[in-house]
């Protein structure tokens, strides 16, 4: 049967082959390489030196800083929540799994700007919780809390919805043995469930880091684009870009491209480890029957 599927996917032309492969690579170099490319050359227009003032520039450092204390606050509570709602959709059946699956799901349909006005219209000063907020002095909208806030909604589905196809196709075999053998939850859990999930909760963890950093719409509204305080990286960007300093915000976004770049390196990593596990398992003998 793989003999067969081997010869219907070579039975294309040689010059149908190479067509396709030629209309894909210039595909990707026009709207992907290209644009990347003019990214840093636009950034080192100016040279080394015009390049590291823009980064060292004092409200591009507290942009950056912003960027990466969202992220590192993001992305383990996106974690917990992930593992938590793939456990609870793969390993149980109850009343209303659908309408929460439902609901991991909602982010992706949702515009990030319309996300940002529900934040303003419930904690905004106007907003439902606005005079109880103020009259405590707690400030979440065109703050640091309100901008970590809309950065955990557009990116929480991404952890969950890695690991539970997975954790469904694993199924609970492993886990049910292990309770049977006296394990408790958090045994079960770290010594089997973990490690059957590891690959694809790194792989989400990567995704949901890569989307908390490069963020727009959501933080645009709820941030107030208060220099030096509220702005993130993509937010100062714009800010740079407007104001006409076009090879500051370039370098700026460079930076920022080269985060995605790493990701993508570090993505491109783990699915190569992940792969060579996988062929090493599948190559290993069988375990005889004891006698």
């Amino acid at each position: 049967m793989s003999g067969i599927a081997r010869r219907v996917r070579t039975t294309e032309a040689p010059a149908v082959r190479w067509l396709l492969t030629a209309l894909a690579l210039g595909f990707m170099a026009l709207f992907l390489v290209l644009p990347l490319a003019a990214v840093f050359v636009e950034a080192l227009r100016g040279g080394w030196s015009a390049y590291w003032a823009a980064l060292q520039e004092p409200d591009a450092w507290a942009a950056i800083r912003l960027t990466l204390l969202t992220a590192v606050i993001a992305v383990p509570l996106n974690l917990v929540f992930g593992v938590a709602a793939a456990w609870c959709i793969a390993k149980f059946e109850f009343k209303g799994k659908a309408f929460l699956t439902t609901l991991i799901d909602l982010p992706f349909s949702v515009s990030p700007v319309v996300v940002g006005l529900i934040y303003v219209l419930v904690f905004g000063a106007q907003g439902w919780l606005g005079p109880w907020l103020a009259a405590h002095d707690i400030k979440i909208i065109f703050a640091v809390p309100g901008i970590v806030l809309a950065t955990v909604f557009v990116t929480f589905p991404f952890i969950a919805r890695e690991l539970i196809p997975l954790m469904q196709a694993q199924g609970s075999d492993q886990e049910q043995a292990a309770q049977v053998l006296g394990a408790t939850g958090w045994q079960t859990f770290w010594r089997v469930t973990l490690p059957n999930i590891k690959w694809g909760l790194i792989y989400g963890v990567i995704l949901c880091n890569a989307r908390a950093m490069g963020e727009f719409g959501a933080v645009s509204v709820v941030s107030g684009h208060i220099r030096g305080q509220t702005n993130t990286m993509p937010l100062h960007v714009e800010v740079l870009y407007n104001e006409y300093q076009g090879q500051a915000a370039f370098a700026v976004a460079s930076l920022l491209a080269l985060l995605a770049i790493v990701t993508l390196v570090i993505k491109t990593g783990v699915e190569w480890q992940h792969e060579r596990e996988m062929k090493a398992a599948a190559e290993l003998p069988p375990e005889r029957p004891a006698t």
